[in-house]
């Protein structure tokens, strides 16, 4: 008997159909559960996005913190299309296209005086990976090769590869992969409920958790540490809002013993905090910042690491024609995603977004603690357009608490994201006060039903 054969050369697929949900493995995903109850969304425009079954469901998370100019801008799309029309692709290594040093030219003027230098990647997790390495080898090239040591915080999250990992300090994250990087330490982490639950903003209690930076450099010796990294506001973990004066002792310590700061702003960059960059909000300038999510809007895959001059031109040395830093990836400035780039930048200057969440912030902050009281809350944390209620875990079943109101939510026609039993929010920066209460009347009628 004939049988029907896969078109082209595509084989077998042991009885996958073509629209079959199996065949992906979806990333930092219930895989299971979700397959069996997918929650699949086909259209985006302004703060809403739309299910496969037709709902209309408000996006509380910019996507996944980067979608911060709203969705569907026409403006980006059509950069897009006319770069993949014009310039699809062009080698990164030793070649170059306009687009990318225009982007690169408009970016560093948002940052502090003294970076002045950016390289691209395509992701935060890549974002992270290069500035540790430029870290490292910057202080080799001017001749300290002994400061090798790398020093993230508990509870961190600087994405997913191996040196984000193992900076990072979310448990879940690290435990399947070995031993990781070696010469690396932690500073604990700077969460306080006990003194600092329910703050508005920057809570007040805490600066000293900085001065366990000073306990490790007494341990390794400071002169083996190479750099410090951090979130100004540590995201993904659930919006640990640093204590005042924390990041400026953290500034302190770094230059008193020749230690260079990262700051991750993958998440707090782009106006998340209701300033262009977190150290704006906060008026501590490190020596690295990284990004990715908001550059392009989350319309095209791409990261940048900005580095202060000194450390640029450390690299700029011996003969011009041998290559100074061996580092790069494929897409580094791709000129789609450059394009995404620019007509990002333009939509946020045309219309103030950066800054808007300056104006919205107290909306955003009275929504979020009226929540204060409704069952399980335990408590509330915001700054800027972020924000982060965290419930009582249910005895034996941690995470499930939360995972229950983010299926509730959904269902209600919010999208909201969670990390343990915490509920993390970050809408798209063109928020309104009419979306800041229904976004926070659905969720208080989800929180009432939990059991």
């Amino acid at each position: 008997m004939a049988t029907s054969e896969p078109a082209g050369n595509a084989r077998p697929t042991s009885g996958l159909t073509a629209n079959n949900l199996e065949a992906f493995w979806m990333p930092f995903t219930a895989n299971r559960q979700f397959k069996q109850a997918p929650r699949l969304l086909v259209g985006a425009e302004g703060m809403y996005y739309r299910s496969a079954d037709g709902r209309q469901v408000l996006d509380a998370t910019s996507g996944l913190w980067c979608v911060n100019a709203g969705h569907g801008r026409q403006s980006i799309a059509d950069a897009v299309g006319n770069q993949i029309r014009e310039l699809d692709y062009a080698p990164a290594f030793q070649m170059g296209h306009p687009k990318v040093f225009e982007l690169a030219a408009r970016l560093v003027t948002y940052m502090p005086t003294g970076i002045d230098h950016v390289f691209f990647t395509n992701s935060g997790s890549e974002s992270v990976e290069t500035g540790l390495k430029i870290a490292l080898a910057y202080h080799g090239v001017r001749g300290d090769g002994s400061r090798f040591r790398l020093i993230g915080r508990e509870r961190g999250y600087h994405g997913v590869n191996f040196g984000g990992i193992s900076v990072g300090g979310i448990v879940g994250n690290r435990k399947h992969f070995g031993t990781l990087l070696t010469g690396v330490d932690h500073m604990r982490h700077t969460h306080d409920p006990t003194r600092n639950a329910f703050s508005r903003g920057e809570p007040e209690h805490g600066a000293e958790l900085a001065d366990d930076l000073e306990r490790i450099a007494t341990l390794h010796d400071p002169s083996t540490i190479a750099a410090v990294i951090v979130e100004p506001v540590a995201g993904s973990t659930g919006v640990l809002v640093p204590p005042k004066g924390y990041l400026q002792r953290l500034r302190e310590i770094c230059d008193r013993h020749g230690i260079l700061l990262i700051f991750d702003e993958v998440i707090t960059g782009f106006g998340r905090l209701g300033t262009p960059f977190a150290f704006d909000y906060f008026g501590v300038t490190p020596d690295i910042v990284l990004t990715a999510k908001g550059v392009t809007n989350g319309v095209v895959p791409m990261g940048a690491v900005f580095v202060k001059k000194e450390i640029y031109d450390t690299f700029m040395q011996g003969p011009e024609n041998m290559i100074e830093f061996f580092h790069g990836y494929t897409y580094s400035g791709n000129p789609v995603a450059s394009a995404a780039g620019l007509a990002t930048l333009d939509a946020y200057e045309s219309e103030g977004l950066l800054t808007r969440g300056a104006d919205m912030a107290d909306a955003w902050a009275d929504g979020l603690h009226s929540l204060k009281e409704l069952p399980h809350v335990v408590d509330i944390r915001n700054c800027g357009l972020v924000g982060a209620i965290e419930l009582e875990p249910i005895a034996g079943a941690p995470t499930k608490r939360a995972f229950a109101a983010f299926l509730a939510a959904f269902e209600a026609g919010l999208l909201i994201r969670t990390t343990g039993d915490i509920i993390a929010l970050s809408p798209p920066l063109i928020i309104q006060k009419s979306e800041i209460d229904l976004l926070f009347d659905t969720l208080g009628g989800v929180l009432k039903t939990l059991e």
